[in-house]
């Protein structure tokens, strides 16, 4: 009895241990994506999507499942005379299985453009899986704050 009460607290702990893991690496790539939007690294950011990712960004008027009309979303974004700093303000991280979790928040952008700066709110939903060539976004919603 003694040893299945080893063995059984052993699996939880391990469990925890992946759990927390999973969370913690799926974070990771969201605290890249915001650094990589803040520096305008278009390559960075495309880069942390998986090849068949949903996007919807705060100016998508369709819905995007091509890595190359996200690199077009972000290069039209990033790379004109706006410069943008990203912050997440608020986040939840649900994880739903070992290869699979949502994080959640709310985000403030600064854009500045013509020497002016203006805080745009916003509301993100990020759904990370674990691939073969690591954490990656399958699934991304960008939408305004409502006023």
């Amino acid at each position: 009895m003694r040893r299945i009460l080893s063995a059984c607290l052993l699996i939880c702990a391990f469990s925890s241990a992946a759990i927390a893991a999973a969370k913690e690496d799926a974070l990771q790539v969201v605290e890249l994506w915001v650094k990589s939007f803040t520096a305008a690294d278009v390559e960075t950011i495309v880069g942390l999507y998986a090849p068949d990712a949903v996007f919807m960004g705060t100016g998508s008027k369709t819905i995007v499942t091509q890595p190359e009309t996200i690199k077009k979303y972000f290069e039209a974004t990033l790379l004109g005379n706006r410069k943008w700093v990203a912050s997440l303000m608020d986040t939840s991280v649900l994880q739903l299985n070992d290869t699979t979790v949502v994080v959640t928040g709310l985000d403030k952008l600064v854009v500045t453009a013509d020497g002016k700066s203006q805080d745009v709110f916003g509301r993100v939903t990020f759904v990370l899986s674990k691939r073969d060539s690591g954490w990656k976004i399958v699934h991304f919603h960008r939408s305004a704050m409502p006023g």
